[in-house]
């Protein structure tokens, strides 16, 4: 075990696995081993509701309670949750699921489109660059990361058997959601990044250091790929359903 130190704090990393505060210090839960980790809104709660979940843990934050459901699904038994937006909130609430049992994660959420897809594409990060400050934290420094090969060809699978299309990609994890410049757009898509969104780096490195298998599927969103003339558009508000959906027949899918 080593502490690195760096001129710039943001760059310092402890390979250290136990810190003074572990999520599952309380002892409180035995969470099933495949998790949907889902970035959509009231969504998750909504489904949990209509398909008899059962709420068997709960996330207490200074801000929300975060409910856990476990739920049946084509013979399997999944968790399921809603995530904050934010790669540190995101992050907080995967290690604390993980420290309970959930050991293979599928993610989904909206992403903005550096390119020109249209809204509510199919997109599938293979590698993510890290442009957040969470995932320092878990990992060394390094430009990117990759995703865990098992839950990529997971998501895979899980997209073809429902016939539908989809684009794997390189993803611009950010924390600056109002600091996408003009030339940092630029920058980003001449690095080889399809599009943004707030988490996935994160995420993906808190489960490689926790050795947990964890993939994501985005949809796009706004886009971003004429900055003068950005685009809300409806924020993917149409993907929600299916992309929770491919999610869970991704999650069944890890071997």
């Amino acid at each position: 075990m080593a502490l690195h130190k760096h001129a710039y704090p943001i760059l310092e990393y402890d390979t250290e696995q136990k810190a003074i505060l572990m999520p599952d210090r309380k002892k409180l839960y035995n969470l099933p081993e495949k998790c949907v980790f889902a970035l959509l809104g009231g969504y998750v709660d909504d489904y949990a509701r209509e398909h008899n979940g059962i709420k068997i843990a709960e996330f207490d934050t200074v801000t929300k309670l975060f409910h856990i459901h476990k739920i049946e699904y084509k013979g399997h038994e999944i968790c399921i949750c809603h995530v904050p937006l934010g790669a540190s909130a995101a992050t907080q609430l995967l290690d604390f699921i993980i420290s309970y049992g959930a050991k293979k994660i599928i993610s989904c959420g909206s992403c903005g489109a550096l390119h020109d897809f249209e809204e509510n594409c199919i997109m599938v990060p293979t590698a993510a660059l890290r442009g957040e400050g969470t995932s320092y934290h878990y990992l060394p420094p390094a430009r990117e990361i990759q995703l865990n090969s098992t839950a990529v060809n997971a998501i895979r699978t899980a997209i073809e058997k429902n016939g539908l299309p989809f684009k794997t990609c390189k993803t611009w994890t950010t924390d600056g959601f109002y600091r996408e410049t003009k030339d940092l757009v630029a920058y980003r898509k001449e690095e080889g990044c399809d599009v943004v969104e707030m988490e996935c780096a994160a995420l993906a490195a808190c489960a490689e250091f926790r050795g947990a298998v964890f993939g994501q599927i985005l949809f796009t969103a706004d886009t971003l790929a004429v900055p003068e003339a950005h685009d809300d558009r409806d924020w993917g508000g149409a993907s929600h359903a299916a992309a929770f959906s491919l999610a869970l027949d991704s999650v069944i899918a890890i071997p």
